[in-house]
């Protein structure tokens, strides 16, 4: 690459992260605003009086705008900015200089605390974290102190539209609506962490793997929310003598049904996540989780197009994201070798296109329709491709019931002229900059620890 053409690119680098600083600085004001009478009154008033009456937009619009296509827009540039990475990492690393200068922004990767429930946890992960969490005390600091200050015995006797409500209910009414918009927002950021090939993390340093325990909290976080929140109108009805309200489901407003069936899948898949089911029975946990379509449908139903606009951009990538992985596991893969090892391990070897590059440590799931056509199973890729640029090989040890299976196919006969198998990935981590930092003076010493069945061929 020439000294002009890398300029150029690192001119778009530059000019994109600034873009998106620029478009994320703006999305969270929105979501900072959004819980104050500010926004509710001045700020969505103004945007829903010039684009509400727009045939374009139309009611929805606003929030097409400001949730949806902001987080849509910033996929697409880190897309480009990871492109444009890709082609100058290897020409900036001649520069120890630039390099340095790099390290300031690498700081970021770099773990920040290795022990407790977090785990190992990078400052980028500690930053966002705080984001969120702050996000969500604020929003609920002011949704329940709008509730307990607003709500007076006058104001809740003209509460409800057909009956009078005594203090206690109206209160309760309204915390119940607070719950659930609280767990919209936790849905908000369900899905980032869990796109596996999503630009979002990869152009902050994050891979999914590590953003998975992410998913797990927020997934407790929303069924916790929207369970007290259905409990607590379950309550609110039938003081108010309202349990008809159970079955309601109207076209124009709040799907009261519709509603209770997302609750129910969501309960559903929640039973499952526990450790107790999770490790024993994990086809069921598997399984079960496919009822998220059921949560996220009967979910829109509930409260409206335009409303689930706000928690749809997450799940929205993930569904392109889950698309475009379905298509590339459509199809087979040569398989070269399959080799039976001691300890009941075998070696599994494909064939590869030499342009397909891919990071130590990366991980690829592996699908083999003989021994079952849904499961599909991570296995950390055990070979360079840079020292076998046409071939990619795993190692698989036989210790649950599809990986013995596969063990047992292979050492009983010669099955590999007619083994069938799909791969998806590799996904790992975007940068390996750890490997240089000895060479380039920033560290005296490396020091790598690995393990697992892969550990003969271990890096670097």
């Amino acid at each position: 690459m020439g000294l002009g053409e890398m300029s150029k690119d690192v001119t778009m680098k530059v000019t994109i992260k600034l873009l998106a600083m620029a478009i994320l600085g703006g999305t969270m004001v929105i979501w900072i605003m959004m819980p104050t009478s500010t926004y509710k009154k001045i700020w969505l008033t103004s945007m829903r009086a010039k684009l509400g009456k727009t045939t374009t937009f139309g009611k929805p619009g606003v929030n097409l705008l400001v949730y949806m296509f902001p987080m849509i827009l910033l996929a697409f540039l880190g897309c480009i900015y990871l492109h444009l990475k890709k082609k100058t990492s290897v020409d900036q690393f001649h520069s120890v200089l630039e390099r340095k200068k790099r390290d300031k922004f690498g700081a970021l990767r770099k773990p920040l605390l290795v022990k407790g429930p977090l785990g190992i946890v990078t400052v980028t992960e500690v930053m966002f974290l705080t984001m969120f969490m702050t996000l969500l005390l604020w929003s609920l600091t002011n949704y329940f102190y709008y509730t307990f200050v607003t709500i007076t015995p006058q104001s809740a006797a003209v509460h409800g539209d057909k009956i009078k409500l005594k203090r206690w209910e109206a209160r309760l009414d309204s915390i119940s609506v607070r719950l659930g918009v609280a767990g919209n927002i936790c849905l908000a950021f369900l899905f980032y962490p869990v796109a596996r090939g999503s630009s979002l993390l990869a152009a902050v340093g994050l891979t999914s793997e590590s953003s998975i325990k992410y998913h797990i909290w927020l997934g407790h976080l929303v069924m916790t929310l929207v369970t007290s929140h259905g409990v607590c109108y379950v309550i609110y009805w039938i003081s108010t003598n309202q349990v008809y309200q159970m079955l309601e489901w109207d076209r124009t407003a709040i799907s009261n049904l519709a509603g209770e069936i997302a609750l129910v899948a969501g309960l559903l898949m929640w039973a499952t996540t526990f450790s107790a089911i999770r490790r024993r029975i994990f086809e069921v946990f598997y399984y079960t989780h496919h009822l998220y379509i059921i949560f996220m449908l009967f979910f829109v139903f509930h409260v409206g197009i335009s409303y689930s606009l706000i928690s749809l951009p997450g799940f929205y990538i993930f569904i392109v994201d889950r698309f475009l992985r379905l298509i590339q596991s459509h199809n087979n893969v040569k398989l070269v070798s399959a080799r039976v090892l001691p300890c009941d391990t075998v070696e599994l070897t494909f064939s590869k296109n030499p342009m397909l590059m891919y990071s130590p440590t990366s991980i690829l799931f592996v699908n083999i329709p003989s021994i079952s056509k849904l499961q599909w199973h991570p296995f950390t890729i055990t070979s360079s491709s840079k020292l076998e640029p046409e071939k990619l090989s795993v190692m698989i040890k036989g210790q649950g019931k599809w990986s013995t299976k596969l063990y047992q196919m292979l050492s009983s006969s010669d099955q590999i002229d007619r083994l069938t198998v799909s791969v998806e990935g590799p996904y790992g981590p975007t940068s390996t900059d750890f490997l240089r930092y000895s060479t380039l003076g920033l560290h005296d010493s490396l020091v790598m620890v690995s393990g697992g069945s892969g550990l003969h061929r271990s890096y670097p």
